[in-house]
């Protein structure tokens, strides 16, 4: 009985320090939103700059000069439109699946499966915003630190219960419960955070906004089929649509004043 009381107040103290580190950590979204981020941004920056050289090594880089040109001309315009003036170095992977990727550090790399559904620079631009827009808001960090946090959590929750069936069972529960009620809505709420920015951003850089609904239209056509959204760490083609046309009329005003300041990409 002692050792339990003992083991109690650890985690009680536990879960206070926890609680103090969150609210020391406590950071803003590029949107308002509140948001857990634990790890430093140069830490982050660095794993996100090995990543990419791990990815560069062990994939196939694509070397036609074509789509390297047009694929690097797209980022450049978007990038371009980030306050600071800071390089990103893009790279094209000869993979054929639909997919780009933006991480801390400045790398973007864009598949060439991709291309085949992004049927102009617009719609390019509106993934590779987005894609970017994850690293704006610091979705890898805040996703690491939720995952340090809830499996802290859970250990700490454990050292409190009794031992045997009733401790194994409230495990599990907190387990299955924290991917649905936490990790996954967070994914969908990254995923809808970061269309919005890329939105904002592409706009900013010339490219039509328009074409960031066409793209999912895109994606929705040559998708097989999708999970239910509650059980998806994304949100369904439809929802993202719905959000992305709600957000339409102020990107379209700023992709006006764009083009009236002659910002006008041609890739």
């Amino acid at each position: 009985m002692h050792i339990f009381t003992k083991s109690v107040a650890a985690a009680r103290r536990g879960m206070l320090l926890i609680l103090v580190c969150a609210l020391g950590a406590c950071s803003t979204s590029p949107t308002g939103r509140s948001q857990l981020v634990l790890f430093p941004s140069d830490q982050m920056s660095q794993m996100g700059v090995a990543a990419f050289a791990d990815m560069k090594g062990q994939g196939k880089v694509a070397t036609e000069i074509t789509t390297n040109r047009y694929v690097s001309c797209v980022a450049a315009a978007v990038t371009a439109a980030l306050p600071g003036g800071k390089q990103w170095e893009v790279v094209v992977f000869s993979d054929d699946s639909p997919n780009a990727f933006a991480l801390p550090g400045g790398k973007i790399g864009v598949h060439t499966g991709l291309l085949k559904i992004a049927d102009s620079q617009h719609q390019l631009a509106s993934v590779i915003g987005h894609e970017i827009g994850h690293v704006l808001s610091q979705h890898g960090n805040e996703r690491m630190s939720l995952e340090f946090a809830s499996s802290t959590g859970q250990q700490l929750l454990g050292a409190m219960v009794a031992q045997g069936e009733q401790k194994a069972t409230l495990m599990a529960a907190m387990g299955v419960g924290g991917k649905y009620l936490l990790q996954l809505p967070y994914s969908r709420t990254h995923e809808s955070e970061a269309d919005l920015i890329g939105l904002e951003l592409m706009a900013t850089a010339g490219f039509n906004p328009q074409a960031s609904v066409q793209m999912w239209q895109n994606m929705k056509a040559v998708s097989k089929g999708e999970p239910l959204e509650f059980l998806s760490t994304h949100p369904s083609n439809k929802s993202r649509i719905d959000n992305l046309t709600a957000n339409m009329p102020a990107a379209t005003t700023r992709y006006r004043q764009a083009q009236q300041q002659g910002v006008k990409p041609a890739c």
